[in-house]
């Protein structure tokens, strides 16, 4: 670098000399006479510091401009940042030499030029000014930064003209890859890979693709490509063809890509059509991956197709024909089929007999009982049952299907085989608020009212006594046969306790009870023999006051025995209102008593005394006193 600098010096003063002769007569001089009429000198005094070596101290304004032309056409004028092309002058193990006509050369390291494994002196390359002069002097040029400048420039055209640019993946980094475009780094997001979406992101570091600029940040100079775009642009031209060429019937070949709880979505090869689940197969299917695969390839027909939503209605069933149309010759009215359940509803359920091809059960063609049936209780979906044809219209595409009638009737031989006064054990189906159906066979039931339960107690409700799934034990009270209902009863297989137990709880018994429930109008006593009795309110008063409570016992008395109403009416009450009543009567009893006690020993002395005296007066006179007492106290 030195060297071209003393180079250019030697340069300058040729044409510096090459220039005397003309000057020279312009040029002042110092004449020696002048010397000698001076002072005594000192040391130095005699130097003109004006003057240079070849004793010339000006220079005329032409003379300078000249100069300053040699020296403009010999240095460049450069700015920091500035873009520039230069020449290779040297290369050595670690730089590359660079002259760009600048005072003096400049040193890039070779790292820069891995790109160009065959660099040489003589080639021409750009690079950036990056300090015209550093600390130590040197001039600080680099060839990446200019390379990351040029490539700016050219990834804002693109962006902006939208045009298709070619990158390297070279690395992965956090949530996408970094892409390598006109040397310069950007970044492709996980999401813009593929319009499928990309979990393993190593498989594509190191390959070269196509890209498009989705975004550009001026401030920071970064930019996001996209892959996924260019790849929707195919997909976006392929589908404006495809759908120019729709027509609704026509058949298609599609790759399964989706399956959804509602259908599938299928590739038509650029364009997406949804193949809806009714419309996969002629019989009922809960999900499309019954009979679906990814990647699966099918034909199917276009059903409808909409230009402006761009959506594609597709069949699979379509393709063949409608199973009512085709229906063998062993399914007709009074044929046993097999079906399986694929819907349940209050009124019955549905038995496909084959794919597309269904037949209902209801509720009445369930069993020949005549008691009330829950057919979601009684069938499960995908259960089995043989069944009979009873009706089949191909043209309405319905079938009623029976399954009771795969049995004889029961109800036909019922008095012998269930005849009144017979007793059976049934299974406890079902319990209402009036009583409790019990079926004793498949078909074959009836209901036991809940006064019919027992002798001695009163159910608010059935299920007080009994559960459904429990087996009782019953009798039979009587048989409808047309309304197919059998009248039953559970108390009956006892004898009628209240004609034994009139006796023990006549009217006026006193018996210990306890107090069940308590309400507005009185109270239910637990009597002894399992006996219930009603008190009324103004029954339950206490003697004390107050009134006696729920769970506690206390002495009642009857006041009423209902026999045929299975009632007894008990008070409290009236077992202490009647000691005092007894106490009362005892209390005149004895007065009565005393009074006719006196009585009658006046009536002995009276007889005795012929003449009375005036003694004997005064001894009548307060036996009457007394007597008179006595009669007053019984009043």
């Amino acid at each position: 670098m030195f060297q071209n600098l003393f180079v250019k010096q030697l340069n300058a003063d040729d044409q510096e000399s090459a220039a005397a002769p003309a000057e020279a007569t312009t040029a002042t001089t110092t004449a020696p006479e002048a010397v000698a009429e001076a002072p005594k000198a000192t040391a130095h005094d005699d130097f003109d510091w004006s003057i240079d070596k070849r004793n010339v101290s000006t220079y005329s304004a032409d003379e300078k401009a000249k100069y300053d032309k040699v020296y403009d056409q010999t240095f460049v004028a450069i700015t920091d940042g500035e873009l520039i092309r230069g020449l290779v002058v040297g290369l050595t193990k670690t730089d590359v030499v660079l002259n760009i006509g600048f005072k003096s050369d400049g040193l890039i390291s070779l790292n820069e030029f891995r790109d160009q494994p065959n660099l040489k002196i003589g080639d021409d390359v750009e690079v950036m000014v990056v300090e015209k002069e550093d600390r130590q002097g040197n001039l600080n040029l680099s060839r990446k930064q200019a390379r990351i400048t040029r490539a700016w420039e050219k990834i804002v055209e693109v962006h902006k003209t939208g045009e298709i640019v070619t990158g390297t993946v070279t690395s992965k980094t956090k949530g996408g890859l970094i892409v390598d475009v006109f040397g310069m780094e950007t970044f492709l997001p996980g999401s813009q890979i593929d319009v499928k979406p990309v979990t393993d992101y190593d498989q594509f570091v190191g390959k070269t693709m196509e890209f498009k600029v989705v975004k550009v940040n001026e401030a920071i100079k970064n930019a996001v490509v996209s892959h996924k775009a260019l790849i929707e642009s195919d997909i976006e031209a392929q589908r404006a063809e495809i759908m120019g060429k729709l027509e609704k019937g026509q058949v298609l070949e599609g790759t399964i890509k989706n399956i959804t709880d509602f259908g599938a979505f299928m590739d038509l090869g650029g364009l997406d059509g949804l193949l809806y689940i009714t419309d996969i197969s002629w019989g009922r299917i809960n999900h499309p991956s019954e009979v679906l695969k990814l990647d699966q390839k099918l034909n199917v027909v276009v059903l409808d197709f909409d230009d402006d939503k761009k959506r594609i209605s597709l069949g699979l069933k379509q393709l063949t024909p409608h199973p009512w149309d085709v229906l063998p010759e062993n399914i007709g009215e009074g044929h046993v089929v097999k079906g399986r359940v694929v819907n349940i509803e209050d009124y019955g359920a549905f038995l496909e007999i084959m794919p597309g091809v269904e037949g209902l059960v209801h509720v009445s063609e369930i069993t020949w009982a005549n008691t009330p049936i829950n057919a979601k209780e009684f069938f499960k979906l995908g259960d089995e049952y043989d069944a009979k044809i009873v009706t089949l219209d191909k043209n309405a595409r319905k079938m009623s299907l029976s399954i009771k009638q795969m049995t004889p009737d029961p109800w036909n031989e019922i008095e012998n085989k269930y005849p009144v006064e017979s007793r059976h054990n049934g299974l406890v189906k079902n319990i209402t608020p009036y009583g409790v159906f019990v079926e004793l066979e498949p078909g074959i039931g009836g209901m036991i009212h809940i006064s019919d339960l027992s002798w001695l107690k009163r159910f608010n409700h059935p299920s007080e006594y009994t559960k459904v799934g429990e087996r009782i034990d019953v009798m039979i009270l009587g048989i409808d046969k047309e309304n197919r209902k059998l009248q039953l009863g559970h108390k009956q297989l006892e004898e009628d306790p209240w004609n034994a137990l009139e006796d023990t709880f006549a009217i006026g018994t006193v018996h210990e009870g306890t107090i069940i429930r308590k309400d507005d109008k009185g109270a239910i006593v637990q009597l002894p023999y399992g006996l219930e009795g009603f008190a009324p309110n103004r029954h339950l008063n206490k003697e004390a006051g107050g009134q006696v409570n729920a769970e506690e016992t206390a002495p009642f008395m009857v006041i009423e025995f209902d026999r045929n109403e299975k009632r007894i009416v008990v008070s409290h009450t009236r077992t202490w209102e009647a000691a005092r009543a007894e106490e009362k009567e005892a209390q005149k009893k004895e007065a009565k008593a005393e009074s006719d006690k006196t009585k009658k020993a006046v009536k002995n002395i009276q007889s005795k005394v012929e003449k009375a005296t005036l003694g004997d007066l005064g001894v009548l006179a307060e036996l009457k006193k007394k007597l008179e007492g006595g009669e007053n106290e019984q009043q």
